[in-house]
């Protein structure tokens, strides 16, 4: 038998003029469901979690040194493992406890990103009450969550996406350029519909997540339907204008909105008016509105949105 022997491990030397950059790694897309069975009453909550570190990774990356490299899979591990020793109180607040742990566990973890999207369970009615211990999932909208430690600071965004609304008039668009290449006919009255994605960053370390998530909501959809829209740009800076008008404990909130055309359907072969009853919702080209609506005077936090998907 002739005995083999793994080939020696050869590192390349480093090339002059190249460094490592930003970095970051974890565990992304664990899923989390936690039923708190502390009464009679069971409490769903339904997380999908994802747990990345920054550090002083540069052996890892130029040598393959593990040494300072807290496994992707001890990251999981430790989300099921907090959930059952802390409960899942909310998404900023259990994201925050694992942000304290993974700071703790070495001296070269200088931040990290812990993000968490929940998804919604109601109780399932019964005789006109919500029922103990059975639900039936809400949607598609989704709350979102990150907690982002860097140099020293923690910021916390909280979030919506997948929202999506429509309104079947109160909506215009004209006025704009015209020139060669233009042929959208100007409107005085449209469907506007949109799938809002909202991050909104808090400035109060002590406010309430749960309650500002309500709250940030329920202002979105109102500010949507009252508001007299003369372009999606206009309704998006007056939900974020409301916002931040009735929401002390925010810095500002971002948002991202696509354009979910509907056009009115040509029923002229068919002998055939159409007073804006008749539409088919188009898929692709859309426009796309992205903004950030700030609090004056309030520090910028750009480490709070770095590899923020959608709003860096």
């Amino acid at each position: 038998m002739t005995e083999t022997t793994a080939p020696a491990t050869t590192t390349a030397p480093a090339a002059t003029g190249i460094s490592l950059g930003a970095n970051q790694y974890g565990k992304a897309g664990v899923r989390l469901v936690h039923v708190d069975r502390s009464t009679p009453r069971h409490v769903l909550t339904d997380l999908t979690v994802t747990s990345m570190l920054r550090g002083d990774f540069e052996d890892c990356y130029r040598t393959g040194d593990n040494a300072r490299v807290i496994a992707t899979d001890t990251q999981k591990n430790t989300v099921y493992a907090f959930a059952k020793k802390h409960g899942v109180a909310g998404p900023e607040t259990f994201l925050g406890l694992l942000a304290d742990h993974f700071m703790g566990q070495g001296s070269w973890l200088t931040g990290g990103r812990w993000e968490a999207e929940a998804h919604g369970w109601e109780r399932i009615e019964v005789d006109g009450a919500g029922h103990d211990h059975a639900f039936v999932r809400t949607g598609p909208e989704v709350r979102t969550a990150a907690v982002t430690v860097q140099d020293g600071e923690r910021h916390v965004v909280g979030g919506i996406k997948d929202l999506v609304v429509l309104k079947s008039t109160g909506s215009e668009f004209h006025g704009f350029p015209r020139d060669a290449y233009t042929t959208l006919p100007e409107t005085t009255d449209r469907i506007l519909a949109t799938e809002v994605t909202a991050r909104w960053r808090f400035r109060d370390p002590e406010a309430d997540p749960d309650a500002t998530f309500a709250a940030v909501r329920a202002l979105l959809l109102e500010t949507f339907a009252t508001t007299h829209s003369l372009s999606l740009q206009q309704s998006l800076f007056a939900i974020g204008e409301a916002v931040l008008g009735a929401r002390p404990e925010l810095a500002e909130i971002r948002m991202v909105m696509p354009n979910k055309h509907h056009y009115l359907v040509d029923l002229s072969p068919f002998e055939l008016g159409n007073d804006n009853e008749v539409f088919v919702a188009g898929d692709r080209p859309y426009g796309l509105m992205q903004a950030a609506v700030v609090r004056d005077g309030e520090p910028e936090a750009p480490a709070a949105w770095e590899w923020l998907g959608g709003f860096c």
